[in-house]
């Protein structure tokens, strides 16, 4: 009998774990072609509404331990005035509680102001994730990005005169027409920035999207052997260069993981916020109305989080847990997750996990298992193995 088959009975968590916060501050001054968010002008009227909105919608959830880790995204929190800031800041300080961790705010590179940053730091702020995508201004301009070269280098000085220790910088690869060495010398500089955290993600080209148009008309063209290449040598260079890679798209320094997303790709749970904000809280996971005015009523009238909910299950969170948990570095260990949440599916995962490792895209260490790099350009698919095995209808 193998390990594996021979998993102990399950058990229902004990811990109700970590919980998270994530608030969707919807308003960005222009629509990237490449993104899919939702996201909505600012105006002074509308911004005055949201906050009043969230205000009303925290009173409808408020959370049954403190909160952990705060994540604020969009559209563009850091488009808010530094008043907007703190009022939303200090709102939300009062609601987490006096255990947060980790305090991540989202900013595009041309709205990062000395006097953001004062009133984010001021609030308890220990974050900044700063949208980049990339150094050339070529390819700033295929993506629609508002913000140019200079102003990348000039807010990144802000950030760090500001005295915030823990910065991220997105980064985007196989970009239309972009080669090889142009995204290696897109990490090279943001390496010589040093930051603390780097995401590197690949292009995606999703409905509803300016490049989605372009592809559909042959204006651009997927190439999946070269973006093969580039994860590569994107995990190659940046592990040399001393980030340690513990997501397929994420790399840190010893210490400065993104413990709000290690939270969520773990399965605990989640407050959402906002417009288009999703939730995983109390027993449920569920969405916002992507839409303010819709939002708006709907926290007016009392109600939060109504335009999707799915009722949590020991199957979905068991299927979501190995989903996600294939894409870390560490892998997953099945036993714990089988006692976490409780489902006779386990049988099928485990013939997929076999099969991931028989066809040599996984590897098990004691408890562990883990894609290797072969299955780590293939983590999409062994993803949808996964749900498929486990979810086949």
């Amino acid at each position: 009998m193998s390990e594996m088959s021979a998993m102990p009975p399950a058990q229902s968590e004990r811990s109700p774990g970590p919980l998270g916060l994530y608030v969707h501050v919807p308003f960005c001054a222009t629509t990237c072609d490449f993104c899919a968010f939702y996201q909505t002008s600012p105006t002074a009227e509308g911004i005055a509404q949201y906050l009043d909105g969230i205000e009303r919608e925290m009173a409808l959830v408020p959370p049954d331990r403190p909160i952990s880790t705060i994540f604020w995204g969009g559209g563009t929190p850091g488009l808010l005035s530094p008043s907007a800031l703190r009022r939303l800041g200090e709102r939300v300080r009062a609601f987490a509680g006096d255990e947060v961790m980790e305090w991540t705010v989202e900013m595009a590179p041309a709205s990062v102001t000395a006097a953001r940053l004062e009133a984010l730091k001021d609030v308890g702020v220990t974050r900044i994730s700063m949208g980049v995508q990339s150094f050339s201004p070529q390819l700033l301009d295929a993506l629609g990005r508002q913000h140019t070269r200079e102003q990348i280098f000039r807010a990144y000085e802000r950030v760090r005169a500001a005295d915030f220790t823990n910065v991220n910088l997105d980064l985007m690869f196989a970009l239309p027409g972009q080669t090889e060495a142009e995204w290696l010398a897109d990490i090279d500089q943001a390496v010589a920035l040093a930051p603390d955290h780097l995401s590197t993600y690949c292009l995606t080209f999703e409905e509803d999207t300016k490049l989605w148009v372009k592809l559909s008309e042959g204006r651009v063209k997927l190439d999946t052997e070269h973006e093969a290449q580039l994860y590569e040598r994107t995990w190659e260079h940046l592990a040399a260069a001393g980030y340690g890679q513990y997501e397929v798209a994420n790399f840190a320094r010893p210490g400065y993981r993104c413990q709000h997303n290690l939270n969520t790709w773990h399965m605990h749970e989640w407050i959402g916020l906002g417009p288009a904000a999703a939730s995983q809280y109390g027993g449920r996971r569920s969405a916002n109305f992507s839409d303010l005015s819709a939002w708006l009523e709907d926290v007016g009238g009392g109600k939060r989080a109504s335009d999707d909910q799915t009722f949590l299950t020991p199957d979905l969170l068991a299927q979501d847990a190995l989903i996600f948990g294939l894409r870390l570095t560490e892998g997953i260990d099945p036993v714990a997750l089988a006692q976490r949440f409780p489902t006779p599916q386990w049988d099928r995962a485990r013939g997929v996990l076999m099969d991931l490792i028989a066809d040599g895209l996984a590897v098990k260490t004691g408890p562990m298992i883990k894609l290797t790099t072969a299955g780590r350009l293939l983590a999409d698919a062994a993803g949808e193995a996964v749900l498929n095995a486990m979810d086949p209808a």
